[in-house]
């Protein structure tokens, strides 16, 4: 070659491309994205087979404990006691309706055994002579019928209980019936009568813990 510039020797000079440093910053740029959607798939793998982060089971354990806490119940409080009457307020007539003689005298002498105070012993009027086939009937006015009629169905338990609005006063009645043998065992009485004036807590209903 002539001119100005002149290659000599038997060497000629290499002849390089240009380096593209934009596209090794692209590689760069996209092997880091790789990994880091890489990482992240993996730690959403862990979570599904471990039960999410620590935070969601801190989550779920307060939720467990409060659920818990919710089932942890106890019986219900018992209700306030009533206000009965004792056995020794109660005035009962006994009248039978049975046409065995002198059964209501043994049974006011029994009721009178057990602190009740007795009344007319007498047959049952029309109305239910000879009609009750149960063991009795215990027959009171309106307001007798939490109060006065409980009690003394402590001491028949299967009698039958009746009020009658038009009734006046606090006697009570109890009509002894065809299927009548005798009182309640004194003993068995005496705890519906505890339990009557002590009722026990209700229980709760149960849960699903």
């Amino acid at each position: 070659m002539g001119g100005q510039y002149r290659i000599t020797g038997d060497k000629y000079p290499r002849m390089r491309r240009p380096r593209r440093h934009g596209r090794l910053v692209v590689l760069t740029v996209a092997s880091v994205a790789v990994l880091g959607v890489g990482g992240w798939g993996t730690l959403q793998l862990i979570d599904v087979f471990t039960g999410g982060d620590g935070d969601s089971v801190s989550a779920a354990g307060t939720k467990a404990t409060g659920t818990k806490a919710a089932c942890a119940t106890g019986p219900s409080p018992a209700a306030a006691p009533k206000a009965l009457p004792e056995p020794g307020a109660i005035t009962v007539n006994v009248l039978n309706a049975t046409t065995r003689g002198g059964l209501a005298q043994k049974t006011a002498d029994e009721l009178k055994k057990r602190g009740f105070k007795i009344g007319e012993v007498a047959n049952a009027s029309k109305e239910y002579d000879k009609k009750v086939k149960g063991t009795g009937v215990l027959l009171g006015p309106v307001s007798a019928l939490d109060t006065s009629l409980p009690v003394l169905g402590t001491q028949l338990a299967a009698a039958e209980r009746r009020t009658d609005p038009a009734r006046k006063g606090s006697e009570v009645d109890l009509v002894i019936g065809d299927a009548f043998r005798q009182l309640t065992k004194k003993a068995d009485a005496d705890r519906a009568l505890t339990a009557l004036a002590e009722p026990e807590p209700t229980p709760a209903p149960k849960k699903n813990c």
